[in-house]
């Protein structure tokens, strides 16, 4: 029976060691694939998304700043006619 045992146990633990090796090569796979991920899209120029949402932030903001002075412009440009209409 202990000679049964001990197969039983070295066999558990085979299976265990080989469990281990296909964990840590499935992780080395994923880090390998992440990292040529990575270098592909970088040499591909391509942008995150935390970069994307800054970059229209700033468009955002651009075209609010644009309007507000077009409309400073306008109100400018009526004033300055409503001045020379008074004048002449």
């Amino acid at each position: 029976m202990q000679t049964r045992n001990k197969v039983l146990d070295d066999l558990s633990q085979l299976m265990t060691n080989a469990m281990g090796v296909a964990q840590g090569a499935r992780t080395e796979a994923e880090t390998a694939m992440k990292s040529w991920m990575d270098r592909w899209l970088a040499d591909r120029d391509f942008v995150t998304r935390e970069e994307f949402d800054a970059v229209r932030a700033m468009a955002q903001k651009a075209r609010e700043e644009n309007d507000a002075l077009k409309a400073r412009i306008e109100a400018l440009e009526a004033a300055g006619t409503a001045k020379k209409t008074a004048k002449g």
